[in-house]
């Protein structure tokens, strides 16, 4: 026999060897929950203050940003005007250039902006989640908590994505100092 086969058999006779006092008891069934971590986390007190702080932290951008496409639309109204002069038009048309590009620049800007910050306050709220579904699976006994977005079926009944949310906001309570603030 080659030595490869022989190490397969050797597995194979080690692992079906009846172990003393194993056989014939019963294992209890592993205590199973699932959260929907990303609502568990989204429904949360702080995160929806931080998004409103996001909108208001940003709003003068966006203000910006509007009123640069305001000022594309004045420029192509003038550009569809009956008897504009050549200079005239040469003019518009440069002057749509530099605010196309500064719209694209602030645009681009602001979105990667929000989505780094946005990122940081969701990564660091997830890590905080994951503490919280862990106590309450410690407290509750429950051997395993399976994210829904990784499961085909399960009872509502095993659903703490609720008590998730309302234990999250009872240990990082929303206040003057939050604990995703940076």
């Amino acid at each position: 026999m080659g030595s490869s086969l022989r190490s397969i058999l050797l597995v194979v006779a080690v692992t079906t060897i009846p172990v003393a006092g194993v056989k014939g008891q019963a294992v209890a069934p592993a205590k199973v929950a699932i959260v929907n971590a990303q609502k568990a986390v989204a429904d949360t007190q702080e995160i929806k203050k931080a998004q409103a702080d996001l909108e208001a932290k940003y709003r003068p951008r966006q203000q910006s940003i509007e009123a640069l496409q305001r000022d594309l639309q004045s420029i192509q109204q003038q550009l569809g005007a009956p008897n504009i002069t050549p200079d005239r038009e040469a003019q518009l048309r440069q002057s749509g250039t530099e605010k196309q590009k500064q719209l694209q620049r602030q645009s681009e800007d602001l979105q990667s902006d929000v989505n780094n910050e946005r990122q940081d306050i969701l990564g660091r709220a997830g890590h905080q989640m994951a503490e919280v579904v862990k106590k309450i699976a410690e407290q509750r006994g429950i051997d395993v908590v399976i994210d829904v977005t990784n499961t085909i079926y399960y009872k509502p009944a095993l659903d703490i994505t609720p008590e998730a949310t309302a234990a999250y906001d009872k240990a990082y309570p929303v206040g003057a100092a939050s604990s995703l603030s940076k």
